[in-house]
Parts: structure tokens; sequence; C-alpha cells
């Protein structure tokens, strides 16, 4: 398990310095609006007032949320910040990345099946410009 923690946590570590990750519920909620968040994930810890806000900015979208199983505090020192309780990221392929490195019982299959059809939709686009 602590190998999975240290993978995960540093899926999201190298996210946040490429700019791929943002942090904090202004700047993600800035980032749902604009339907540019790929995947929003909070930590385990986040207070209901937090999650219930994040969770109505995308319902009726095809953005999605995930709790992780880790605390505010632990992701804020993966990501450099005393704590974070939410963060979005804004490329799919690291969110994938990031969330096939979980324990498979912690991810709802729709939530993974999606993000392999839009990474799928990506590599396309990206192969029919080619």
């Amino acid at each position: 398990m602590e190998q999975r923690i240290d993978k995960t946590l540093g899926l999201l570590s190298i996210a946040r310095k490429g700019g791929k990750l943002q942090l904090g519920e202004e700047s993600v909620g800035a980032l749902q609006a604009e339907k540019r968040a790929r995947l929003t994930i909070l930590a385990s810890d986040a207070g209901a007032a937090t999650v219930r806000r994040i969770r109505q900015q995308v319902e009726g979208t095809r953005q999605q949320v995930l709790v992780l199983p880790y605390d505010k505090q632990s992701l804020g020192a993966a990501l450099g910040r005393q704590t974070v309780a939410v963060a979005a990221f804004t490329d799919v392929s690291l969110a994938l990345a990031m969330v096939k490195t979980l324990q498979p019982e912690t991810v709802d299959p729709e939530l993974l099946r999606d993000l392999e059809q839009r990474v799928s939709r990506v590599k396309a686009r990206r192969n029919s410009r080619r």
C-alpha cells in the first residue's frame, strides 16, 4: 500500500509542477465553470460545504469528482502546501494515470471507463492532425 501512496502522491506532484493540476476551491471552481476540469479530486476529510459546492458545480456536466483516500495534510505535503482539500486536473491523461495508481476497489469502474474513452478521443484527435 505504501508504494501505491507514494506513486499517487508523486503523480499529483508532477502534475502540479507541470501546471496540469490546479489547487484550491476558487481555482477549481473557475476551471469547472469553464468546463476545463477533467477530474476534480477531494481530500477524504474535505469539509461538507466544500464537497457540496464542488459537486453542485459539476452537476449536469461530464466533469468527474473523486474523493481520494488521503487527508488534507497528506495532499498538502505532496503538493507543497500546508493543506489541500480540493484540486483539479486539466489534463485527462494525467488524471487517468493517477486514478490507475489507486487501489482498484476504491475507483468507480464507470469513472475509469469514462477517463479511458476521453484519453482515446484525445489521442485520436492528435493522430488525425499529423
